[in-house]
């Protein structure tokens, strides 16, 4: 099992197994392993595993890939409701990358089609499709004004 440039492990979910064993505690290791169980369609092992490391604790970026990929993982096995918060939290989060926001965004508009919220959907489009067109730091800046 090698580490890659992050120091995150890189293997099959067998290696990762392995760390997980000997360091419990290690939420990287269960988020590391969710990704190599949900990339051979083990989605319900993916969730078990993305859950744990987001209880243990993440950094925000990778808690924002966790609940990302968590929710890309429960509409596969048909979970939608989850799936809607998994990609409402990372909207509430705000990550001030206006592209993984926007993502988020068409993610749960995505999942509110599928449940028949059409209005929610349009709703959320509309959310995305502004970030990309306005730079997110100043819808940050003109938000900030208003509660002024």
């Amino acid at each position: 099992m090698m580490k890659d440039a992050m120091g995150g492990y890189r293997g099959t979910a067998r290696e990762i197994s392995r760390i997980i064993l000997e360091h419990p505690d290690n939420a990287d290791a269960y988020c590391n392993r969710a990704n190599a169980l949900s990339s051979t369609g083990d989605y319900a092992g993916a969730i078990e595993d993305y859950t744990i490391a987001l209880k243990i604790g993440l950094r925000f970026r990778e808690a924002i890939t966790a609940y990302g990929n968590q929710g890309i993982a429960r509409v596969n096995v048909g979970e939608m409701n989850g799936a809607l918060e998994d990609f409402s939290e990372i909207i509430k989060r705000k990550p001030s990358n206006s592209r993984l926001l926007s993502a988020a965004y068409n993610s749960r508009a995505s999942v509110k089609e599928k449940i028949g919220d059409k209005e929610g959907a349009a709703d959320d489009k509309m959310q995305a499709s502004m970030l990309l067109t306005v730079p997110y730091q100043t819808l940050v800046t003109l938000s900030f004004r208003r509660t002024k």
